[in-house]
């Protein structure tokens, strides 16, 4: 086993994330560290499970942990109350109490339900990370979002519900089709430009000869910063939704067909368009930010209409009212919040499609 990083998130409780290799084969030694001879499940995903739960659970098992598992279908079609609904009753079928816990195990959608589930169930149990995916490395295993969708939206039931630790194994990205990996580095490079030129740099120069796990790295670092100062999104936190007004309402008017990254790619890129366009951009964006994005295989433009845009957004969790939260990039390293009207949100829209 090797430990590239280790990073500690100061919120509250406190967790670690750890970034390596061959982590794995003992995470049960993390975690019995946290909950001793204790009953768990681990919850994952049918393209995960047959290459990871097993070894999850025989590293668990020798670590003193009694072990049992859920599986679902995978998909963000899944992202479900009925699959919501099943594994709570499978947490109580068995008999897990309130000193027991969880594990997810696989991407993003994984993470979110069992978070969810965790947080729910006897009004709360603790649950451990470990994200098998970029997208779910970077984002969504730290911060305690967790949620499913609605018919109406994207995300639309949850809690806040941190969890005790994450286990980042580099490995388990070696099985990632191209696609999914792609996925994952869209959120990165959403990251960077909310950080600034060094972790952007660090994109640009790509994910090979060791950088990926600087990536990762430096993007749990970044997110993890944002989240100790504003755990609910009050505030700060809004920024890490750039991209994702436009994105969830391409993922909403595609019936998720589209994936979340490259759909978040896509939100991104009309973003640092408006922003040239609209001239709230103090640096020129669009032409950088769409390279970028697609020399990770990403797309950047959308055959869905502004006015299609516009009515899947209205149904977003970040509309307050008659006005709706958008993340503007002014340059790299600078990002603000908008409170914008609907009227100005579709001529957003309008100034970054094509």
């Amino acid at each position: 086993m090797k430990i590239e990083q280790h990073l500690r998130i100061s919120v509250g409780d406190g967790y670690d994330v750890y970034i390596g290799s061959g982590i794995l084969e003992n995470c049960g030694r993390f975690i019995s560290e946290l909950f001793p001879q204790r009953n768990c499940m681990i919850i994952s995903e049918s393209n995960v499970a047959p290459l990871y739960l097993e070894k999850v659970r025989t590293s668990c098992e020798d670590a003193g942990l009694t072990v049992s598992s859920f599986v679902f279908p995978a998909g963000e079609e899944q992202k479900t109350l009925e699959t919501f609904g099943s594994i709570l009753n499978a947490l109580a079928d068995a008999h897990l109490t309130r000193k027991d816990f969880v594990i997810a195990l696989g991407g993003g959608v994984c993470g979110d339900m069992t978070g969810f589930a965790a947080g729910c169930y006897m009004r709360g149990i603790p649950f451990v990370q470990i994200p098998t995916t970029v997208l779910s490395m970077v984002d969504s295993s730290v911060g305690g979002k967790c949620a499913v969708d609605l018919p109406q939206g994207k995300n639309l039931a949850g809690v806040f519900h941190q969890p005790s630790l994450v286990l980042c194994d580099m490995d388990t990205l070696e099985t990632l089709s191209p696609e999914v990996f792609a996925d994952g580095c869209a959120e990165a490079i959403k990251t960077g430009i909310l950080d600034g030129k060094e972790l952007y740099e660090l994109l640009q120069e790509g994910p090979e000869d060791g950088r990926l796990a600087q990536i990762i790295g430096r993007c749990i670092a970044y997110k993890g910063g944002v989240v100790e100062r504003d755990e609910k999104e009050q505030s700060e936190r809004k920024l890490l939704n750039l991209g994702h007004t436009a994105g969830h309402a391409i993922e909403k008017c595609s019936n998720f067909a589209i994936s979340h990254g490259s759909a978040v790619a896509i939100g991104t890129a009309m973003m640092a368009r408006a922003a040239d366009a609209l001239s709230f951009s103090t640096e020129p964006l669009s032409e950088d930010v769409e390279s970028l994005l697609k020399d990770y295989r990403l797309p950047v433009t959308t055959d869905f209409e502004p006015e299609e845009l516009l009515e899947a957004a209205l149904t977003d969790k970040k509309r307050s009212g008659k006005l709706i939260t958008i993340i503007m990039p002014e340059a790299i390293g600078h990002c603000v919040m908008r409170e914008v009207t609907r009227e100005q949100l579709l001529e957003i829209f309008t100034a970054g499609w094509r």
